[in-house]
């Protein structure tokens, strides 16, 4: 059963601002007490050439609000390999913070592109090289929390880690999920506790917020839904596992 999401906001108070110029949490009356459960510090957002530009950094905006607002999260864009440049389905070139190999997250992020027109750069030859699903397994299997946005869930499903689970992708791709062992809903995001997917492209950015809420409180996400004037949209599928 699904459900949507639905973030309230505290009301700003201006009273005061930071050194830089930008209004202190105080000031914004988002000052907020967050405890943890459990740990998730360390997020990678893995990157390659034809990624699409905002499957990466819609989430990257979102988690690095929240750390802002109270998350204690490091969150760094990795290179599914060694590589200075990183150049994105659109054009933009990234530097990427070092290699995937070089870290071992508590959530590992896996941004989609190129799978639909089966591009020569993008989600497509990443799973046929075969690497990328496998550091994306590994860290699975280390105890790592993998959430694919957009086709980015193809690289999850080549991992091995959708068979038998719910999960979802981009319009254009649903067949080819289908004719996979992953139990396909209709879902903005699918939520089976620590593998995660969402819908094509801008669903990155609610199943970013979702992480948010779900690991940092409702306050949090709201803080970073107000900074961002973004409003969430679509069911959340939790799966039996959430």
């Amino acid at each position: 059963m699904g459900h949507t999401c639905s973030l309230g906001v505290a009301p700003k108070e201006h009273s005061g601002c930071l050194s830089d110029g930008t209004e202190s949490l105080e000031a914004t009356g988002l000052f907020l007490a967050v405890s943890r459960i459990e740990g998730m510090d360390t997020v990678a957002i893995a990157c390659f050439d034809g990624f699409d530009e905002l499957d990466a950094i819609g989430p990257y905006e979102v988690f690095e609000n929240a750390a802002r607002f109270g998350a204690s999260w490091d969150v760094t864009l990795r290179s599914a390999r060694e590589s200075d440049i990183v150049t994105a389905s659109h054009g933009l070139r990234i530097e990427p913070d070092g290699p995937l190999a070089d870290v071992a997250p508590d959530l590992l992020v896996v941004a989609g592109g190129g799978w639909n027109d089966r591009s020569e750069a993008g989600v497509w030859t990443e799973t046929e090289r075969g690497d990328l699903p496998d550091a994306v397994a590994a860290a699975h299997d280390r105890g790592a929390t993998v959430a694919g946005v957009c086709t980015g869930g193809m690289v999850l499903s080549r991992a091995g880690l959708l068979d038998g689970r719910p999960a979802v992708t981009h319009g254009g791709a649903i067949e080819d999920l289908r004719a996979t062992d992953a139990a396909v809903v209709d879902a903005r995001v699918v939520d089976d506790d620590d593998v995660l997917t969402c819908g094509g492209v801008t669903s990155g950015l609610d199943l970013a917020v979702h992480l948010v809420e779900r690991e940092w409180g409702a306050d949090v996400a709201a803080a970073v839904c107000e900074e961002m004037e973004y409003e969430p949209r679509g069911d959340i599928f939790r799966g039996e596992s959430a």
